[in-house]
């Protein structure tokens, strides 16, 4: 069986869609899933292409043993044929990740908080070191979520 492809994506890929990528991927290693889906994560700005994580976001990840190699990209075209499901963090990365999906884009998208409300994940970059671990427990909560809503479609 083929695994279901996820895309996360930020505005710099080095802060909240990184900590969504980690936690979806602990989660799924977690519940023996991995084979079932390929998580992957990119920006929708090419700040920071060719860099790594925040250095807080590391940290995090490392504390939560959800730590992975990671290189910032920028979302392609490619992607909205390669994934079945991108999934932004913000308003503003789903107006980006429309406009820029071409009119035979196979991948749904959807802000990663829609079918439990909606709401923007909010952006720890200019906040403290506390706004990084917070977010990682709410992408962590999400992605279970999403986890499992997937696993209820197959």
């Amino acid at each position: 069986m083929k695994p279901l492809r996820v895309l996360f994506v930020c505005l710099g890929n080095i802060c909240r869609s990184p900590l969504a990528e980690g936690a979806a991927r602990k989660l799924a290693g977690e519940r023996g899933l991995q084979e079932l889906f390929y998580f992957d994560s990119a920006a929708t700005s090419a700040y920071h292409v060719g860099e790594s994580y925040d250095p807080r976001v590391r940290a995090v990840l490392a504390e939560h043993d959800a730590l992975f190699d990671h290189t910032v990209r920028q979302v392609s075209r490619r992607d909205f044929q390669e994934f079945d499901w991108i999934l932004g963090m913000d308003r503003e990365n789903l107006r980006g990740l429309t406009r820029l999906a071409p009119s035979n884009a196979r991948a749904a998208l959807a802000l990663v908080s829609e079918p439990w409300g909606g709401g923007e994940v909010s952006d720890p970059y200019y906040q403290d070191d506390w706004a990084c671990e917070q977010t990682y427990l709410e992408l962590s909560d999400l992605t279970d979520r999403w986890l499992k809503r997937w696993l209820e479609e197959t």
